[in-house]
């Protein structure tokens, strides 16, 4: 057994899960949704049914209802005398039956590979020979990578050398890696609310303390807030996203990129600022070159080609000063050996193309975008549809909060979302939805069918007391 979940712990992850009734069923499939955004990790004892019990004010026996569902949906087993303890999860509905081939995943927010990528993987293919005549991997990167992503940001405004630059294996291991570096136990960590959930996972791991400041897609980043934090919680680090933001899809203002800029000179916080999603514009034009004048050992940037390129290519760097550059190759054999040479090579092939790339990317995002929005306020005109320009997902606002509970009916009928509350540092956001519109234009159009076909049932299931108050405030 890896890990133990704690009643209290257990209780916060699950929020508002009285969604529906019976509420045994509501508490499963709260729980059903934890183990499905690996918010509870496989192989985790979850806590005795009397201990849950208290903790929610609930009957032992709707507890014991609830972990009865969950063993006959195959996402728990329980031992007598040894409790339960989540299992790991195939692709299933939650009734356990796997799901069908023609499932449309919207939990990815990442488009198909970039047509010409195969052309490209054949050409670096014929140079095989070279290759392999080399180590293989390598925990900096090769100098033609390093020099490509230096030139692409001294280009935008941002004089970079290639010793500024550390290629890892996408950007996911980039924060990682920084976190390892940057990071003691009970530093405190500013990170937007919502935000891409592995950062936050990966900030966690560090066993940092986060401080959740808000953004929204109507109003933006609550510079109040954030400036409080900074001076209150004096931060070691904050990881924002300022173009495009995840999932909000939200771009700072320069009103905004200053407001934060200042905060962090002022309590000495490194900004880590997650570009990942900064090329996919659709809308706006060019990028916005964001922090330029900032202290150079305090602006951490890094980027990937997972949303430009493909996923598949793990591919990603940091950019930095030199020092924490030497800082965090010394660090990185304990966390990877390197970045694999066949994928530099790739990768520094696309960045010779990569123009065409992002007009590609613009095309097709705007084809899913349009698509997307148009049959959202067709079908459930009483959901709040953002306008973005950029970036990967709309941030819909619901009528109700039953993201969640809608989440898990929807997965049943081959559609596969993430709930608000994934996106969340600090609980909440369940009467927001992420959809991201990197599928094909029309499956996005099925999955909003089946949508609007599930949430008169969702919203109508909602408990009497619920429902009361949702009429009373929307």
């Amino acid at each position: 057994m890896d890990s133990r979940i704690s009643a209290r712990a257990l209780s916060a992850a699950l929020g508002g899960w009285r969604t529906r009734e019976p509420a045994y069923e509501a508490l499963a499939d709260g729980i059903r949704l934890l183990c499905l955004d690996n918010r509870i990790a496989p192989r985790t004892a979850l806590p005795a049914e009397r201990e849950l019990s208290a903790a929610l004010q609930l009957s032992r026996s709707t507890v014991a209802a609830a972990y009865r569902s969950l063993r006959d949906s195959g996402h728990i087993s329980s031992t007598r005398g040894s409790g339960s303890v989540t299992l790991p999860l195939r692709r299933r509905d939650p009734e356990g039956a796997t799901t069908t081939e023609d499932a449309i995943d919207l939990q990815q927010a990442s488009p198909p590979a970039w047509p010409g990528l195969a052309g490209v993987i054949s050409e670096v293919a014929l140079s095989a020979s070279t290759i392999v005549a080399r180590t293989g991997y390598d925990v900096l990167g090769r100098s033609e990578l390093r020099e490509a992503i230096a030139a692409r940001y001294s280009a935008r405004g941002i004089p970079t050398s290639p010793h500024e630059i550390v290629v890892t294996t996408g950007a996911q291991s980039a924060i990682h890696l920084l976190a390892s570096v940057l990071l003691s136990r009970g530093d405190r960590v500013v990170i937007e609310t919502p935000t891409y959930p592995h950062a936050a996972d990966a900030l966690r791991r560090a066993d940092a303390r986060l401080v959740g400041v808000p953004v929204t897609t109507a109003d933006g980043w609550d510079l109040d807030r954030g400036q409080q934090a900074f001076a209150r919680t004096l931060p070691v680090l904050a990881y924002l996203m300022p173009d495009f933001q995840n999932p909000t899809g939200r771009s700072m203002t320069a009103a905004e990129r200053h407001g934060v800029l200042q905060a962090a000179e002022r309590s000495g916080t490194i900004l880590v600022l997650d570009e990942t999603t900064a090329d996919l514009d659709i809308d706006r034009g060019t990028v916005a070159p964001g922090f330029i004048d900032g202290d150079p050992s305090l602006v951490v940037r890094l980027g990937s080609l997972g949303k430009t390129v493909w996923g598949g290519l793990r591919v990603g760097w940091i950019r930095a000063e030199a020092d924490l550059v030497r800082r965090l190759v010394a660090a990185r054999p304990a966390h990877d050996l390197g970045t694999p040479e066949f994928e530099q090579a790739v990768a520094a092939a696309a960045l010779a193309q990569y123009d065409a790339v992002i007009a590609q990317r613009s095309h097709v995002l705007r084809a899913g975008r349009d698509a997307l929005v148009a049959a959202l306020r067709g079908s459930l005109p009483e959901w709040r549809i953002p306008d973005v320009h950029g970036g990967v997902s709309l941030w819909i606002a619901l009528d109700a909060p039953l993201s969640s509970t809608l989440v898990m009916d929807v997965r049943s009928r081959g559609v596969l979302l993430s709930a608000g509350p994934r996106f969340s540092v600090d609980g909440g956001h369940d009467r927001h939805l992420r959809m991201p519109f990197t599928a094909a234009p029309e499956d996005l159009v099925r999955a909003v069918g089946v949508l609007g076909e599930a949430w008169p049932r969702v919203r109508g299931g909602a408990p009497v007391a619920m429902t009361e108050h949702l009429d009373s405030v929307v």
